[in-house]
């Protein structure tokens, strides 16, 4: 979840698909030390991934995370799966941030949207 206030709040917009979705859920842990930092880093690693489209983030007052990650295919995901940072981050998150999360990736064959004028 992004820790910019100055982030406008708007949806990802909807792409013509087949895209694919990365839809990362998770609860957290009490000791969050260096999470905003190497969060941060990834919202801008992310973004040098040819083919990544955006990301929503909303987290609920109990503590539910949800990120939602957009590809345009799946080469793009994979790239995003298998870069050395994001890996060495995932098990930082696992040792220490996560208390527990799930992953589900789905190909999106969908997409339409709305916005007021």
């Amino acid at each position: 979840m992004s820790d910019h206030p100055e982030t406008p709040v708007a949806p990802v917009e909807a792409y013509e698909p087949p895209y694919y979705v990365a839809v990362f859920t998770s609860v957290r842990t009490q000791d969050q030390s260096g999470y905003s930092e190497i969060n941060a880093r990834m919202e801008d690693l992310v973004k040098d991934v040819p083919g990544f489209l955006g990301m929503d983030h909303a987290q609920t007052p109990g503590g539910l995370g949800i990120t939602v990650g957009y590809f345009r295919d799946a080469d793009a995901l994979a790239e995003w799966r298998s870069n050395a940072e994001h890996r060495a981050a995932q098990e930082r998150g696992r040792a220490e941030w996560y208390q527990s999360y799930t992953l589900h990736v789905a190909k999106v064959e969908r997409s339409h949207g709305f916005s007021r004028a």
